[in-house]
């Protein structure tokens, strides 16, 4: 017998949930964090450069 396409708001929560996950995949080894290299010493740093500092009374 030939399975039926039901779309995916009729499935049940539960089967949405296990057919969304069949389609999702690995990264592997890559992290997909984006990450930028703080090349420029010149920038303005919004923190103070010594705060242990800033406590001390």
């Amino acid at each position: 017998m030939m399975n039926r396409f039901v779309p995916a708001e009729k499935l049940s929560k539960k089967e949405r949930k296990r057919l969304s996950s069949v389609g999702r995949g690995s990264w592997g080894a890559v992290n997909p964090v984006t990450r930028v290299a703080d090349t420029d010493k010149r920038r303005y740093k919004r923190k103070p450069k010594h705060t242990h500092d800033m406590y001390d009374a």
